[in-house]
């Protein structure tokens, strides 16, 4: 078993595994809890750990703001592809785990604000107000207006032909009905 020393810089390069000496691992069901975190858990855990710590950083956590980085998430999607299990499968993204699309099914969608990153939420927010600016300029006021009434009069327009066309067939349909009726009730006027 190796256990992982960050060292003194959290520079990933400058990390090293330690040789621990090596034992019979104990029995996962028979040892103490001890044991089983200093031979099952943290051998994994802690490079994961580690790893987070690196990712954070990277993402700038530690400026006390906040942040699209979700820790539990990285670590979730580390170990899953760090699993010893997994060796020669390809890296899998966090929403494509099997069990967390399981989990999602029945979760709020995350808020956008944890989505995005300080630059993306920056551009969404400048394009809506240059849009909105522009929006404003009474030359593009008045293209809307424009675009406005000629969609309602095209609408009208097709509204009103419907509505003609029904009329023309509730009339000729009456007029048959009445010719139909004025020649069965005439009498004399039969061939």
């Amino acid at each position: 078993m190796e256990q992982f020393d960050s060292g003194p810089a959290a520079d990933p390069a400058h990390q090293e595994l330690l040789p621990v000496p090596q034992a019979e691992p104990p029995d996962p069901k028979t040892c103490s809890p001890r044991e089983y975190l200093e031979y099952y858990i943290f051998p994994v855990l802690l490079p994961g750990l580690a790893e987070l710590l690196h990712e954070a950083e990277k993402e700038n956590c530690f400026e006390g703001r906040r942040t699209k980085f979700i820790a539990s998430d990285f670590l979730t999607e580390w170990l899953y592809n760090k699993n010893p299990k997994r060796e020669d499968e390809s890296f899998t993204e966090l929403f494509s785990i099997p069990f967390v699309k399981d989990w999602l099914k029945d979760q709020p969608p995350t808020p956008l604000s944890l989505l995005l990153s300080e630059e993306e939420a920056s551009l969404i927010i400048q394009s809506f107000w240059r849009g909105y600016r522009v929006r404003c300029d009474s030359k593009i006021q008045e293209l809307r207006q424009w675009q406005k009434k000629l969609r309602e009069e095209k609408h009208i327009h097709k509204v009103v032909k419907a509505f003609w066309t029904k009329q023309e067939v509730k009339v000729l349909y009456s007029h048959e009905e009445k010719s139909e009726h004025f020649t069965n009730s005439a009498p004399g006027l039969e061939d």
